[in-house]
C-alpha cells in the first residue's frame, strides 16, 4: 500500500478520534522500520521548565494513552507533581503526525501488575535495578544492581516494585497532521473541555 493510497479517504471527515489513530497506529505498524508505538512525551517541572523524551505507547483505548515508568524518574516525579502532559508520534514513512494533550492519571495496580507480568525478566529485573534519572558512578554498579536483584529473584514470580506504574494521558487535544504537496498540510483537530466532554472537531491551516 503506498502513501498515496492511504490518503485517499479524506481523514479529515472523520467525527470520532479513536478509531482513526488506530487506524493510522496499524498502518504505521506496517510502514515503520523500528517501533510505530514510540512517541515523545513532554512534561514540566515544578518552574516550568519543559522536558521531552520518547517513550513507547503500551496501550490505548476511548480513556486515554497508557505508558509505564519509574515513579521516581524525573518524567515520573513531573508527571505526579503537575498532573498533564503532552504526546506526538511522528511515523516518517507515512508522513503523519499526531499530537495529544491532556490531563493525566495512574493507572490501576491491576492494569499495572498485569502489564508488568507480559515483560521479559531481564525487564522485569531492570525496573528494580535502574534508579532511572538519578546519577550512576559506572556501567559496573548498574550491572551489580541487576546482579543482586537477579540473586533476589532466581526463579518464578518478580513482583512489580511499588516505584513502577503507568499513566494514562485523557485526551482533551488530539491532533491529526498529513503532509501535502508544497507545505500545503492537511490537519484537523479534536478538542473537548474536560476528558468526559463531547468533542468538537476544528479544521486547521498547515
Amino acid at each position: 500500500m503506498t502513501t498515496n493510497e492511504l490518503t485517499t479517504r479524506d481523514f479529515t471527515e472523520e467525527n470520532e478520534p479513536f478509531a482513526l489513530f488506530a487506524e493510522w497506529l496499524k498502518e504505521a505498524e506496517g510502514s515503520e522500520i523500528n517501533d510505530p508505538n514510540a512517541v515523545a512525551v513532554a512534561t514540566v517541572d515544578e518552574h516550568g521548565m519543559p522536558n521531552v523524551r520518547m517513550v513507547l505507547l503500551k496501550g490505548f483505548d476511548i480513556n486515554g494513552f497508557v505508558f509505564y515508568t519509574n515513579f521516581e524518574s524525573q518524567k515520573g516525579r513531573e508527571l505526579l507533581g503537575q498532573k498533564k502532559a503532552a504526546m506526538v508520534f511522528h511515523w516518517k514513512s507515512l508522513r503523519r503526525q499526531v499530537r495529544i494533550r491532556g490531563p493525566v492519571e495512574v493507572v490501576s495496580d491491576a492494569e499495572a501488575d498485569e502489564y508488568y507480568a507480559s515483560r521479559p525478566r531481564g525487564s522485569r529485573i531492570g525496573a528494580w535495578a535502574s534508579k532511572q534519572s538519578r546519577p550512576l558512578e559506572s556501567r559496573f554498579a548498574l550491572e551489580k544492581a541487576v546482579a543482586e536483584y537477579t540473586a533476589r529473584y532466581p526463579f518464578g514470580e518478580i513482583p512489580r516494585p511499588p516505584h513502577w506504574s503507568g499513566f494514562r494521558i485523557r485526551p482533551v487535544s488530539i491532533e491529526f497532521w498529513h503532509d501535502r504537496p508544497f507545505r500545503l498540510h492537511d490537519r484537523v483537530e479534536f478538542r473537548r473541555e474536560t476528558p468526559e466532554s463531547p468533542w468538537d472537531k476544528v479544521r486547521m491551516y498547515p
